[in-house]
């Protein structure tokens, strides 16, 4: 993992990530000064549970995972995060130590905005304050309807919730989608073994329901899928 490759604008960068779309140009400018960009292989660690933050990250491409180490020595994945994800930001406002550790599960580029500089933006601008409190939320209702699900809801209802949260806005009834991760990392975040999410996807496959090729699973009949065991 290494930084600071040239030929990288830093400011372009922040000036596209919805965060920071409401700033200025000195705001930005700003920003970047207190910027660096990490360059992380497949398997890095950003950082480790246990390390204290010192800013928040965003992903301009790749993937990253958080998670954390079970007692017993297994993994759970917490999350699976995207490009133009940002991670990091509540523990940092909270000067406590981060609780999991974050991986890239591929090539990745990510930015580190320092601590400094966010404050600094937050004390000339509230706009920037809301947006964050925003995202924030967003991430606790997701996190709220996780724990909902993994206490209410089968394995098979997870995995069916999972597949369906990339159906198409357009109310296609067939789709066929590409798992952003390897099944294992799935599993992990659905609160399942790796066992018993492969068991679900081949009694699915079994049922017509879908068509798991790799990691395309194609879904000829969402509202067939969507039912499935109600």
């Amino acid at each position: 993992m290494h930084s600071s490759q040239p030929g990288i604008n830093i400011e372009a960068l922040l000036a596209h990530v919805p965060l920071f779309n409401e700033l200025e140009n000195e705001e930005i400018a700003r920003l970047a000064r207190g910027t660096r960009e990490i360059n992380a292989s497949r398997g890095d660690i950003l950082f480790h549970k246990g390390d204290t933050p010192t800013g928040f990250y965003l992903i301009v491409y790749g993937q990253v995972k958080l998670a954390f180490t079970s007692p017993q020595g297994g993994e759970k994945v917490v999350d699976i995060l995207p490009q133009g994800q940002t991670f990091g930001e509540a523990v940092m406002f909270t000067d406590k130590p981060f609780m999991v550790y974050a991986q890239a599960l591929a090539d990745s580029l990510v930015l580190h905005i320092s601590k400094a500089a966010i404050n600094e933006e937050l004390d000339a601008d509230p706009k920037l304050g809301r947006k964050m409190i925003a995202g924030l939320s967003m991430r606790l209702h997701q996190l709220m309807n996780d724990v909902e699900s993994y206490s209410l809801h089968s394995g098979r209802r997870r995995i069916i919730g999972y597949l369906l949260r990339e159906e198409s806005k357009d109310g296609e009834k067939e789709i066929t989608i590409t798992l952003p991760t390897n099944k294992g990392v799935i599993a992990s975040r659905l609160n399942l073994t790796q066992e018993h999410f492969s068991r679900i996807l081949h009694e699915l496959s079994e049922k017509d329901l879908i068509v798991v090729d790799g990691r395309r699973i194609h879904i000829a009949d969402v509202d067939a899928l969507r039912n499935y065991d109600l």
